[in-house]
């Protein structure tokens, strides 16, 4: 398991009569921590040997199965999480959580955010065989063996917890505003959804059938990169949605799960598709958890994107 790097703008030392107002903060950092940290449900012997020795040795890709989605069938969703909003609810936003991990996780840091105006939806991912465990099974929102272009995607998988999280969304009254984000594998598939909203139809072909107005990625990649540019090119309307959709990727620099390289290629190649509403922030030496400074970028760019009460402009 990756431990948040000792950094001295983050935690600082404090003395024997530190106020209560410092102990919340480092209540709040712990709950930062502990909500963004991937893998913690899986329980094969070798997880630490596959953690830090770096991706490209992690798995053999002469098994045909991997990444092919043959495996998805019809695993189940865990339990979803709700924090509802404090006050006025104008948005609804679903947020996913990284590999191995639950919605509870991000739903206790979720529930401390600034943002009385929206509701968070966190669900949990099905438990399925994962390639980059060697077939060993974990919660997860598709299979994955590798984070690189070459790696295959699974279609299969990508489309089925895409339509999960647009079924969630598809009840909420017709005034709110809609989005999805995520970190780590939660992100991927936050961004996966976005590329389905602005071509208007999953993977496979069937029609997507929410409107988003919000996508956000912590520590994430782009899934299907290789063949985004082209879909898009082929149509007009894609490009004026794409061009429409805020976008917020964060990633940090020291991050040795989902390299820093991954995340800044994925924001490169959504804008040469034509999502031209997209930030990308980096955070020097910040390792794949998510911190309060993140967090406060996150909510002052939601509120100003989804227009919420009090925002200002960003």
């Amino acid at each position: 398991m990756n431990k948040p790097q000792k950094r001295s703008e983050i935690e600082r030392s404090g003395d024997s009569g530190e106020s209560c107002v410092n102990r919340e903060e480092r209540r709040k950092r712990k709950a930062h921590q502990v909500a963004s940290t991937d893998y913690i449900n899986c329980r094969k012997p070798s997880l630490v040997s596959i953690l830090y020795f770096g991706w490209s040795k992690r798995m053999s890709y002469n098994n045909p199965n991997t990444g092919s989605g043959s495996r998805t069938g019809r695993l189940e969703f865990g339990r979803t999480h709700v924090v509802r909003p404090k006050g006025t609810h104008q948005a609804t936003i679903v947020w996913l959580h990284g590999l191995g991990d639950k919605g509870s996780s991000w739903s206790q840091l979720l529930e401390t955010l600034p943002l009385p105006n929206i509701k968070w939806i966190c669900p949990t991912a099905p438990s399925r065989p994962v390639a980059l465990f060697g077939g060993f099974p974990c919660t997860a929102w598709f299979d994955m063996g590798d984070i690189s272009e070459d790696a295959p995607d699974d279609m299969e998988g990508l489309d089925a917890s895409a339509a999960h999280v647009a079924n969630l969304l598809s009840t909420e009254p017709a005034d709110i505003k809609l989005g999805v984000g995520g970190f780590s594998m939660g992100a991927a598939t936050a961004l996966y959804s976005a590329t389905c909203r602005v071509l208007g139809q999953y993977g496979n072909g069937n029609p997507y059938p929410v409107n988003l107005s919000a996508i956000v990625g912590l520590s994430g990649w782009l899934p299907c990169s290789r063949t985004l540019r082209n879909r898009m090119e082929r149509s007009s309307e894609a490009s004026r949605h794409a061009a429409s959709l805020p976008m917020l990727l964060c990633h940090g620099t020291g991050d040795d799960v989902v390299a820093h390289k991954h995340g800044e290629k994925s924001a490169q190649t959504l804008s040469a598709a034509g999502f031209r509403n997209l930030m990308f922030r980096t955070y020097i030496g910040l390792g794949h958890y998510t911190i309060p400074e993140e967090t406060d970028e996150l909510c002052t760019w939601l509120t100003a994107s989804l227009g919420l009460e009090g925002s200002r402009s960003y």
